[in-house]
């Protein structure tokens, strides 16, 4: 059977996966989710929105005569990616991720630990401080609950119009960042606390970087619960694995 890539994306990961793949001329397409206005520049084909759960996924994969499906999303779109599992567990197209390593809590660092955003929100229920808040925009709603703070909100697209927070103030950037300029940043707007996904990957680590060397808490939020799949941290190790995968369905 003729390869013919589905990648999953939203990631940086992502972005160098299509590259290697465009350079290989493998056929594929990159989907992404949407919630990002300004994709980055890609050289193959790319798709936006979502499929319609798991059963319009595997129709895709179907109609789209799919021949492997590689899951490159953020690490907390975990919603997307057990719908992979199931859609393609459901058309025998073989799948892997490809995702990043989680960050560990090196010496020096002065992390506390939440399992979700909802704890991440309530542990923000204390006096006010300058807060740097990096977990994306579609949660800052459930962060209202706390308008006390001053939030600094580092987002990809300008806001489409007002934000949930009444104290707040925005830095429209891309990674990969540096860790002197989110120092430089911290300092700027006198931050006392960094409110992180645990992302993991190099790409945003520098803000984990910067709190460590600035000696402020980090309110670090676990990754939910992925479904059991094959899952490796290289774009090699994907390349391999399309070189190995032709015939054996259930990888």
């Amino acid at each position: 059977m003729a390869q013919n890539l589905l990648i999953l994306a939203g990631t940086t990961e992502a972005t160098a996966l299509a590259r290697a793949v465009a350079a290989r001329g493998i056929p594929a397409t990159l989907s992404y989710a949407g919630r990002v206005e300004r994709l980055p520049p890609q050289s193959l084909p790319h798709r936006v929105g979502g499929f319609g759960g798991a059963e319009g996924l595997a129709r895709y994969l179907s109609d789209a005569a799919i021949s492997h499906v590689i899951d490159a999303t953020h690490p907390f779109a975990v919603q997307m990616s057990r719908n992979a599992v199931s859609a393609c567990a459901s058309t025998g197209v073989p799948l892997i991720a490809l995702t990043r390593p989680a960050w560990r809590e090196e010496q020096g660092d002065r992390w506390h630990r939440v399992p979700d955003i909802a704890a991440a929100v309530a542990a923000l229920d204390r006096p006010r401080l300058q807060v740097m808040l990096a977990v994306g925009r579609m949660h800052l709603q459930e962060f209202a609950a706390n308008p006390q703070h001053r939030y600094l909100l580092r987002l990809v697209d300008p806001p489409g119009g007002a934000l949930p927070l009444p104290d707040v103030q925005v830095v429209v950037d891309r990674g990969p960042f540096r860790s002197e300029a989110d120092r430089r940043l911290m300092l700027v707007h006198g931050i006392q606390m960094v409110v992180s996904k645990n992302s993991g990957g190099s790409g945003a680590y520098a803000k984990i970087e910067a709190a460590q060397s600035l000696g402020l808490p980090v309110l670090m939020i676990d990754r939910p619960v992925q479904p059991s799949r094959h899952e490796v941290f290289d774009v090699a190790a994907v390349l391999d694995w399309l070189g190995h995968s032709g015939t054996d369905r259930g990888v």
